[in-house]
């Protein structure tokens, strides 16, 4: 029988900018069961190892940056926890109190059926409030479902409707938890992007559970340049398209179009004073973002059409495109 309940993976690089405050509050969490901690660091530079070396109550697995894979570098963290359900954070995925990992068990909890769920995502103060409006809005959308879905929730709706599915294998391993008994069965792929959202597909597709988990919340959230937005875009989009084969905006002329109507709204959008005063400022990053984000899809959605030399510029990932 193993030793812990719960095991807590977190892989890292590079990030004493959120790792000590993430580490705190996961030292902090309040259950009735022991839970491990397991950091996987690739190759840091900036102290994380250093860091993590000196924390008597983490575990540190080192691996080259070449070992790194998102799918690969959680199978090992599963495979080395002593625990029947391993839970998965990103470093810069902070939980917001110490009941988030109980509310992750508690939601595998409640049918034995269930392989997996996920948690809310809350955008940090520093966020524009754009960010945090658009978070909010995702998030809540998967309140007006169930919070346990499967496949033959609705059979029908599942063979013709793409959107369906797409919200079927919705997954975030920023925040989220597994069982051990099930990732034997179906461990993470070795893909270069969407192993969380892969490997959800794959769970439903064999008739499992999967759970949304309202209670268990992060802070994490990004405000993308426009070019760190534009070549995400692309990895998501090209990767959708390859894996899934979803075109996110198939169209040059449509994503033109829809550029232009989305750098209007930019100008003329309402945003609830909850999430903060919005500047002129924060309206000419929010049309570049979103302008980057629809050109993003669309260079994606091609990308077989275009150059290699394209190609390598464009990926966040340089791996996709060295072989």
């Amino acid at each position: 029988m193993a030793k812990y309940r719960c095991a807590v993976v977190i892989p890292t690089k590079n990030a004493m900018a959120f790792l000590p405050r993430v580490i705190n509050k996961v030292l902090a969490q309040q259950t009735p069961w022991p839970y491990e901690i397991i950091a996987i660091d690739s190759g840091s530079l900036d102290g994380t190892k250093e860091y993590l070396r000196g924390l008597t109550q983490v575990r540190l697995i080192e691996i080259t940056p070449q070992e790194f894979g998102h799918g690969k570098t959680r199978n090992l963290g599963i495979a080395s926890a002593d625990a029947d359900l391993v839970a998965f954070l990103t470093h810069d995925a902070e939980p917001i109190d110490e009941y988030w990992l109980g509310s992750l068990v508690a939601a595998l909890g409640q049918d034995p059926n269930i392989a997996g769920a996920f948690g809310r995502h809350v955008a940090y103060d520093s966020a524009s409030p754009f960010t945090k409006r658009d978070l909010d809005l995702h998030f809540r959308g998967f309140l007006k479902q169930p919070l346990i879905v499967h496949r033959d929730l609705d059979p029908e709706r599942y063979e013709s409707d793409e959107g369906w599915r797409q919200f079927l294998h919705f997954y975030s391993d920023n925040n989220s938890i597994m069982r051990r008994s099930v990732w034997e069965k179906f461990p993470y792929p070795d893909v270069e992007f969407a192993e969380d959202q892969l490997w959800a597909q794959s769970i439903i597709k064999a008739g499992y559970s999967k759970a949304y988990a309202p209670n268990a919340v992060v802070f994490h959230s990004h405000d993308y340049t426009f070019t760190e937005q534009l070549r995400r875009a692309f990895d998501e989009s090209r990767n959708f398209r390859k894996y899934f084969g979803y075109k996110l905006s198939p169209r040059p002329l449509h994503a033109m179009a829809t550029m232009a109507r989305f750098t209007i709204e930019a100008f003329q959008q309402e945003v609830d004073i909850s999430f903060g005063s919005v500047t002129f400022g924060h309206r000419l990053q929010r049309a570049a973002h979103r302008a980057a984000l629809v050109a993003g899809h669309c260079l994606g959605a091609n990308y077989e059409r275009l150059p290699l030399s394209i190609l390598n510029s464009l990926s966040l990932d340089q791996r996709l495109f060295k072989a």
